[in-house]
């Protein structure tokens, strides 16, 4: 019997230790592709005590340590004085981790409250007074980078809600200006799984703290979508995925937006494209054509 206990936990450290190595790979790679970090910055991570922030404060702090260059980092949380909001389970964390941190106490929860009826979406509010305190305090805090904790999935609902209920082809950039312009605003989680994030916050045993505001409203639109794309992720495997490589592969050519490509300009040159209308030869999402491979190698 302990023989069979030991193996299993043995299968279960491996699956543990594969897990924390992808998700280092992934943000690293993240990081990588974006230039989210430079020599010298100073990254404030934003934790709100949630799976995703964790997560992204625990693999910023292994990379520091890996990386070629040097950088800093500070934990901010925002306490928005939510009620039964348990203000000493981040402290007490942080402490423990020895990572520089700076708990910022401001009552947005009353405003969001008193200024948006009842069963109203507090989201867009929320957000907006969220932003601007932050960039307040990465101010005072000399942080050169401000980093998030939104994933994959999170930047793929966000390219959904814009096109189904806003009419735009727009996403969540992994790497943005802030809104004052004084700002540059990261999110070195972009390739990874919220399903990644949620196994890697069992694993590690983070100290969860619910939000009662967003966490208390269930016919958000956001949710609609997060259960779209997981059904597809059953029903279609793939199609999730396909969807998220397209973010980072347009074509403004093949779209309509005529301030993104010079429609109006468009002559013929006379010169063959790959990129030409290919439309009456082939369904966007027919099989590819069958090749041929010849082999230029001898033995």
């Amino acid at each position: 019997m302990n023989a069979v206990i030991d193996k299993a936990a043995e299968k279960q450290a491996f699956e543990n230790n594969k897990l924390h190595k992808r998700l280092c790979r992934l943000v690293g790679q993240a990081i990588g592709d974006f230039n989210m970090i430079e020599e010298g910055d100073k990254v404030m991570v934003c934790l709100s005590g949630g799976k995703d922030s964790y997560a992204l404060l625990d693999i910023l702090m292994t990379l520091r340590e890996r990386a070629p260059i040097n950088f800093e980092i500070v934990a901010v949380n925002l306490d928005q004085k939510q009620p039964n909001f348990p203000a000493d389970v981040l402290p007490a964390y942080l402490e423990k981790l020895g990572v520089p941190y700076h708990i910022e106490n401001q009552d947005t929860y009353s405003i969001v409250k008193r200024l948006i009826p009842e069963g109203k979406t507090t989201c867009s509010l929320c957000s907006r007074l969220r932003r601007g305190i932050l960039y307040r305090v990465a101010d005072e805090l000399g942080a050169t980078k401000i980093a998030l904790g939104h994933h994959r999935d999170d930047i793929l609902e966000t390219f959904f809600l814009n096109m189904f209920f806003g009419g735009k082809i727009k996403g969540m950039p992994a790497k943005l200006q802030s809104d004052d312009g004084k700002h540059v605003v990261i999110r070195p989680l972009a390739y990874v799984k919220e399903e990644d994030t949620e196994r890697y916050a069992e694993v590690k045993g983070f100290p969860i703290i619910p939000c009662d505001l967003c966490g208390s409203q269930e016919n958000l639109q956001r949710k609609q979508i997060k259960a779209m794309l997981r059904e597809w992720e059953k029903k279609h495997p793939g199609r999730v995925e396909n969807t998220f490589s397209a973010l980072s592969t347009v074509v403004p050519s093949h779209l309509m937006d005529r301030e993104l490509f010079g429609f109006a300009d468009l002559k013929a040159d006379g010169v063959a494209s790959p990129l030409g209308d290919i439309a009456f030869d082939e369904e966007p999402c027919a099989p590819p054509a069958q090749t041929v491979t010849l082999n230029l190698h001898r033995d």
